[in-house]
C-alpha cells in the first residue's frame, strides 16, 4: 500500500520497542487501508494521528501497551469486543494491545472504516445532534 508517511510519526515509532514498532505499523497500514485519503501529523507534541475530515485515531506507546484511541463518540460499534477503555468516554474509546497479543486487523479495519465515513458525514458530534446513533 502507498501512502505518504509523516517523517515525525516515523521518528515517534521508531523511539519504541520493536512489538510496540510493530503494532503501530500495523495499525498505521490499517487506517490508511480504510481510506486512501487518510493523512498522518503529530499534535500534542510528539503523539501519532490520522485524520481525514476530522480525527481517526491517535497511537501512543506505553510501558506496557500500544494504546490505539478511536475518535468515534462511541458511536461506532465493536461487535467483536475489541474496546479495552473508555466505554464511557464521550469523545474517544481505546483499544490496548500488549506485548505477545495479536491485534484483530478485520474489526479494526471496520471500526476505521466507520469512523471515516462518519467524519465524511460531518464527524460523530453532528451525528449524535441529528439522532444518527447506531
Amino acid at each position: 500500500m502507498s501512502f505518504v508517511a509523516d517523517p515525525r510519526v516515523d521518528a515517534y515509532i521508531e523511539t519504541l520497542p520493536p512489538w510496540q514498532q510493530a503494532v503501530c505499523r500495523q495499525v498505521r497500514d490499517l487506517v490508511h487501508e480504510a481510506d486512501p485519503e487518510v493523512t498522518e501529523t503529530v499534535k500534542r507534541r510528539v503523539r501519532p494521528y490520522f485524520v481525514l475530515d476530522g480525527n481517526i485515531c491517535a497511537l501512543l506507546g506505553t510501558k506496557h501497551a500500544v494504546d490505539i484511541f478511536l475518535y468515534d463518540g462511541a458511536m461506532v460499534p465493536d461487535p467483536e469486543g475489541i474496546i479495552t477503555g473508555g466505554h464511557d468516554n464521550k469523545t474517544a474509546r481505546m483499544i490496548a494491545v500488549h506485548e505477545g497479543e495479536t491485534l484483530n486487523a478485520p474489526a479494526l479495519l471496520a471500526m476505521f472504516r466507520q469512523i471515516v465515513a462518519d467524519n465524511r458525514a460531518g464527524g460523530w458530534r453532528k451525528l449524535q445532534r441529528e439522532g444518527s446513533q447506531p
